[in-house]
């Protein structure tokens, strides 16, 4: 009985272990593609749009429009949000703050150093995404609204994230923010990133998760 509760302990604290890894690798993408200049993800056009229009900060903009995103999610599916899904929308914008400080995080002088950034920061945005999921503990707060509206409306999930992704595109760029080559080259190629990193990340997680369940039943025949 005492085994198996250590062990559940060990998988619990791995898991989110693991979702927190994710979390930290995802905003460190968001961060690289910011810096690059060259344009940013639908939402982080967003947050930054009412960063320069309001002010706050990036990641504080993440977090408030988080909380709202997961107000409608549960008032649609008349449930309360997930502790996965809540503490995704805290921590995603406390780790954004936390990079966007690092002195060294600086734009690039030259295009190609920018080009650079920007294709590891969507690359490494992809791997955070992948990490993250692959713990199990929950969706963030804008895929609950996607799983939310799916629910609600039958339509394809494709479909609703695509109207999600343009109506705060639109929003972003008429609160002037950045919107350029970087927006049009996440929007095409995160969906093939994640269906590469999230089947890696979830073997690898499973694999982890395994060998922390197999070792407790060892020490158990070996008693």
């Amino acid at each position: 009985m005492l085994g198996e509760r250590s062990v559940g302990r060990r998988v619990f604290l791995a898991k989110w272990s693991i979702y927190f890894i994710g979390l930290l690798i995802m905003s460190f993408g968001i961060v690289l593609m910011i810096r690059a200049d060259l344009g940013s993800a639908p939402w982080d056009v967003f947050h930054i749009g009412l960063f320069y229009q309001v002010g706050l900060t990036i990641g504080t903009w993440s977090i408030i429009a988080g909380f709202f995103i997961l107000m409608i999610s549960s008032w649609i599916l008349k449930r309360l949000p997930s502790i996965g899904a809540f503490l995704n929308m805290l921590m995603v914008g406390i780790f954004i703050d936390m990079y966007l400080h690092i002195n060294y995080l600086q734009t690039p002088d030259s295009f190609l150093g920018k080009v650079a950034m920007l294709i590891i920061g969507v690359v490494v945005i992809g791997i955070g995404i992948g990490v993250y999921i692959s713990s199990r503990c929950g969706a963030g707060p804008r895929d609950s609204l996607m799983i939310a509206l799916t629910e609600v409306t039958g339509w394809k999930v494709q479909h609703i994230r695509l109207v999600m992704e343009l109506i705060v595109l639109c929003l972003g760029w008429l609160l002037g923010g950045p919107v350029f080559i970087g927006t049009i080259l996440f929007c095409l190629t995160i969906g093939p990133i994640v269906g590469w990193t999230l089947p890696a990340c979830q073997k690898l997680t499973d694999m982890i998760l395994y060998k922390i369940q197999n070792k407790n039943n060892k020490l158990t025949m070996q008693i």
